[in-house]
């Protein structure tokens, strides 16, 4: 939905809600300017909804008396694909913030007729969940993700007011290729002209986003997923690290995701994964649950850490056998 679109579509619910209002206090509510909602109303009549506006600077906004939108004709199972939907995003941490969803899933009963309002409002008060509820560290402003999310699609550089992890302030032309989810965040990826070169942002780090009338041309076939992974599985951390599974690649490409460690097929055979960890310990421990055999090609000190992880294994293996 373009932001035009939804402009006009808020209108006609704020027309709904508050009939009577003012040019300028609906221009005030929706953020716009008095002309723009002039046209607005303009665009809701063409569509055959029956606008009436006022005469004078006071006059009011409002739909025709006793006119009403038919109930959303919506099916049980689209109606509850769409709370489904809207739940599944709040579990993922995949959302702009709970007021928008809460706001959504209450429009959407609002319109529902009766008996399938209540049926959805039961799978809402009644679904539990076995995950836990993922952390949203960053959300993202909704009107940075539409502006970034046209201008990929539509090709057009951006300009940003973007803030680095070290907190300094910058302002950047960025020709986005695409956006990204990943655990709980947010990314654009694209050819950031400050750097020169492809950069991976954080959505929730832009304070402000306009979109140019500049056009791009992106790379042929680049991946804005594989692209991202790769990236953060390159984070800098205090090892660097290379082990040679023994086991078949489509199998380690299942079980080990592209943001942990590159993997690539080995010569002779298995497959070698490079990545970076901050404790050896913990990587000793994820390569012992992989349940694979594996040489360690670098750091000497992971061998160290795999040796005392097997001691300590086998300490516990013995803990109990005087008990038995």
């Amino acid at each position: 939905m373009s932001q035009s679109t939804a402009r006009v579509l808020a209108l006609l619910e704020v027309l709904q809600a508050r009939p009577g209002l003012t040019g300028p206090q609906l221009a005030q509510r929706l953020g716009i300017d008095e002309r723009t909602v002039r046209r607005h109303a303009a665009a809701l009549a063409d569509l055959g909804l029956p606008v009436r506006a006022g005469r004078g600077r006071y006059g009011g906004y409002s739909l025709a008396a006793g006119y009403r939108l038919p109930p959303l004709m919506l099916s049980d199972d689209e109606a509850v694909a769409v709370v489904l939907g809207l739940l599944a995003a709040e579990r993922l941490g995949l959302g702009v913030g709970t007021a928008a969803r809460e706001s959504a899933l209450a429009k959407i009963e609002r319109v529902l007729p009766a008996a399938l309002r209540e049926r959805v409002r039961a799978v809402r008060e009644t679904l539990g969940f076995t995950a836990a509820p993922r952390d949203a560290p960053g959300l993202p402003g909704a009107r940075h993700l539409l502006v970034l999310a046209e201008a990929a699609r539509d090709h057009r550089r951006v300009t940003l007011a973007y803030r680095s992890w070290r907190g300094e302030e910058t302002t950047r032309d960025f020709d986005p290729y695409g956006l990204v989810f990943h655990a709980g965040r947010w990314y654009a990826t694209g050819l950031d002209h400050r750097r020169g070169a492809l950069r991976t942002l954080r959505l929730d780090r832009i304070g402000a986003a306009e979109a140019g009338s500049e056009r791009f041309a992106p790379p042929d076939a680049f991946d804005p997923v594989a692209h991202v992974a790769g990236a953060l599985a390159a984070v800098p951390y205090r090892h660097e690290v290379e082990v040679l599974l023994h086991a078949d690649p489509a199998e380690v490409r299942r079980r080990v995701p592209a943001t942990v460690a590159t993997v690539t097929p080995a010569e002779g055979g298995g497959v070698r994964l490079v990545c970076r960890a901050e404790h050896l310990d913990g990587m000793a421990r994820m390569l012992a649950g992989l349940g694979w055999d594996f040489t360690v090609v670098r750091p000497a000190q992971l061998r160290d850490e795999i040796a005392k992880l097997g001691r300590h294994l086998i300490d516990l293996a013995g803990a109990g056998e005087g008990d038995s």
